[in-house]
């Protein structure tokens, strides 16, 4: 029997809203194929057109991809959706590059205040300290520092010291089972410190672009505070709106 849909929304919506629990439940997996619009309108008691609206809307979203011929599919990601969904910098020509990484430390300890406020944790949690470089045509441009909870990503193990060959959110979805499906972000310019200039070999004060992102699951509930200090002497930071 079809879950009782609350009445208070547009059908399409409620729909939506029913089809993305049963992705963030695990009941579909990511890469999953769904089943097909008539049969999911035949199990929820809606019409095909109410399903199709809906699963248009979650594709927006890019919680789910459509097939031409093969049908609908739960989205995942991979080293490029990743990139191209959440990398922002381009070179002065507008080109995205697919940017290498290199973690240099990770350590767990306890969430300070600002991080537990943005991670929604208590006091102190314990939380996973990833320090990590981004470079691009072999150039490092952005440091980039990374809080999580360690006990939501219990027995994380990143590599440190070599090149990580997967993104960090497909490492999430495949490990873990958390998927990344937006991302909010507060920017600003910055100072350079000493820190910072070292793995960007700049003077320390060289402004940067700082970008604050909290990196959330299909219900909204935030999974990761990642800071990332950005050097756009060559690159700019670009963003789409809608």
């Amino acid at each position: 029997m079809a879950k009782e849909l609350p009445g208070f929304r547009p059908l399409y919506a409620q729909v939506a809203e029913l089809l993305t629990e049963r992705i963030g439940s695990g009941r579909w997996k990511p890469g999953a194929p769904l089943p097909s619009e008539f049969r999911l309108a035949d199990e929820l008691k809606v019409s095909q057109g109410t399903v199709r609206k809906a699963l248009d809307e979650m594709a927006s979203k890019n919680l789910l991809v459509r097939r031409q011929g093969r049908g609908t599919f739960v989205a995942q990601h991979s080293a490029q959706t990743a990139h191209f969904r959440f990398f922002p910098l381009v070179d002065e020509a507008g080109v995205k590059e697919m940017p290498t990484s290199t973690v240099l430390a990770q350590k767990t300890g306890r969430a300070e205040r600002q991080e537990a406020e943005a991670l929604g944790l208590p006091p102190r949690a314990p939380v996973h300290r990833i320090l990590r470089l981004r470079r691009l045509a072999g150039r490092t441009v952005v440091v980039e520092r990374i809080t999580l909870s360690a006990a939501l990503f219990d027995g994380l193990a990143l590599p440190i010291g070599t090149e990580m060959l997967e993104e960090l959110y497909v490492v999430y979805e495949q490990q873990f089972g958390v998927t990344v499906a937006r991302a909010d972000e507060q920017l600003r310019a910055v100072p350079a410190s000493a820190e910072d200039a070292r793995h960007l070999g700049l003077a320390a004060g060289t402004p940067l672009l700082e970008v604050r992102r909290i990196a959330r699951d299909l219900y909204g509930a935030p999974l990761e505070l990642r800071i990332d200090r950005c050097d756009t002497s060559r690159h700019c930071y670009v963003n789409s709106l809608d």
